[in-house]
C-alpha cells in the first residue's frame, strides 16, 4: 500500500546510479536531481540503486550522500534509503543508546508497530548492531514500562479482524478491576492484556469498557498510570483503533507552536510513506481542514521541504 509516485520516465537502477553520480560531480551537488530520483523510488528500487552504485563506482552510496548533503535533508534522505524494518531498527537503537536517552521515541516506534513488523525489525536490529533489541530495552528502560516493552516485542499477536466479544468484555472487566475499581493499580493485568491481544480485540475491549463503565479506556489509563508506561499503553490503544489518527496527532504536535520538531516530522513522514500515508493525509485534512502538504510547506524550507513534499505526493 504505497503512496509513492514514480516519475513517468522510468529509468533502471543502473541509470539512477549513473544520474546520482553525475549529480555529485563538479562544483556543488545537484540536490534537486538527487531528490527527484530518490524520493520517487520504493524500498526495492533504492536497494538496487545502492547495489549498482557500488558496482559501478566502488563506493558506498550512503557514505557519498553523507558527504554531499547536510542538515535535516541529510537526516531525512539517509533514513529514507533504508527499508522499513532497517529504518525502525536504526531509530530505536539511536533512541536507546543516545547520551540523552530518548525513551519517548523508542516507545512510539515499538508500540505503533504490528506484531509481524516487530518480529522483522528485531531481526534487522540484531543483524545491524549485533545485540538483541530486548537487551537494549532491559538496559535502558525501567519498571512497568520496561516490562510492557519486553512483553510487547516478544509476544506474537493475531493480526486478523475477528474478535471474541465475550473475551473482550472479560478483559474490560479485568482492566476495570485492575484500575479504576481499586485503590492503586494492578499493572500486571494492563501489561498482560495490552501485550497479548490483537489490535482488533483491544479496540473491542475499549468499546466494551465504555459501554460497561461509561468511561473510555484511554481516560482510565491516564488516571491510573503515568510517564513512559502511560505513553506506551496509550500508543498501543490508539494504534489498535486508528493508526492514521495517532500519527496525525504526532505530526500536529511536531509542527505546533514556535519552531518545528524536525526529528519527529522526519520520523513520521519517512516511516509511514510506504505504509499508510494516504490515510494519514485524509485524516489530517478531516481534523484540521488543511492538507498535510500545506502544513509541511509552511513549516519547512528549501531542499528539505522539497524532499518531504515529494514523499507526501499530491497535495490532497
Amino acid at each position: 500500500m504505497s503512496t509513492l509516485i514514480v516519475p513517468p520516465l522510468l529509468s533502471s537502477p543502473r541509470d539512477d546510479a549513473m544520474h546520482l553520480y553525475r549529480a555529485f560531480k563538479g562544483f556543488g551537488t545537484d540536490t534537486s536531481a538527487v531528490i527527484n530520483i530518490l524520493a520517487h523510488r520504493d524500498a526495492a528500487q533504492r536497494a538496487l540503486i545502492q547495489h549498482e552504485y557500488r558496482a559501478l563506482y566502488a563506493e558506498d552510496l550512503l557514505k557519498r550522500l553523507t558527504s554531499e548533503l547536510t542538515g535535516k535533508l541529510e537526516t531525512a534522505v539517509l533514513l529514507w534509503m533504508h527499508d522499513l524494518p532497517g529504518r525502525d531498527a536504526i531509530i530505536v537503537r539511536q533512541a536507546l543508546i543516545a547520551d540523552i536517552l530518548n525513551l519517548e521515541t523508542a516507545t512510539e516506534v515499538i508500540c505503533s508497530r504490528t506484531s509481524s513488523q516487530i518480529q522483522v525489525f528485531k531481526q534487522h536490529y540484531y543483524a545491524k548492531f549485533g545485540v538483541h533489541l530486548e537487551h537494549d530495552i532491559e538496559l535502558r528502560a525501567s519498571g512497568d514500562h520496561k516490562k510492557l516493552l519486553l512483553a510487547y516485542v516478544s509476544t506474537p499477536r493475531y493480526e486478523g479482524r475477528e474478535v471474541d466479544r465475550n473475551m473482550a468484555e472479560k478483559d474490560a472487566k479485568a482492566l476495570y478491576k485492575a484500575g479504576e475499581k481499586r485503590l492503586g493499580t494492578d499493572e500486571k493485568t494492563f501489561i498482560r492484556v495490552f501485550s497479548e491481544r490483537s489490535a482488533a480485540h483491544l479496540a473491542a475491549v475499549d468499546s466494551a469498557y465504555h459501554s460497561m463503565y461509561g468511561n473510555s479506556l484511554k481516560k482510565a489509563i491516564k488516571k491510573e498510570t503515568s510517564g513512559h508506561f502511560e505513553h506506551a499503553l496509550k500508543t498501543i490503544l490508539q494504534c489498535s483503533e486508528n493508526p492514521a489518527k495517532y500519527f496525525v496527532k504526532l505530526l500536529r504536535k511536531a509542527m505546533k507552536g514556535l519552531g518545528t520538531n524536525d526529528a519527529a516530522l522526519i520520523r513520521v513522514i519517512v516511516t509511514r510513506t510506504e505504509i499508510d500515508m494516504q490515510y494519514i493525509k485524509a485524516e489530517y485534512l478531516k481534523k484540521y481542514r488543511k492538507t498535510l502538504n500545506d502544513a509541511v510547506h509552511s513549516e519547512t524550507s528549501g531542499h528539505y521541504r522539497a524532499f518531504l513534499l515529494a514523499l507526501l505526493g499530491p497535495n490532497q
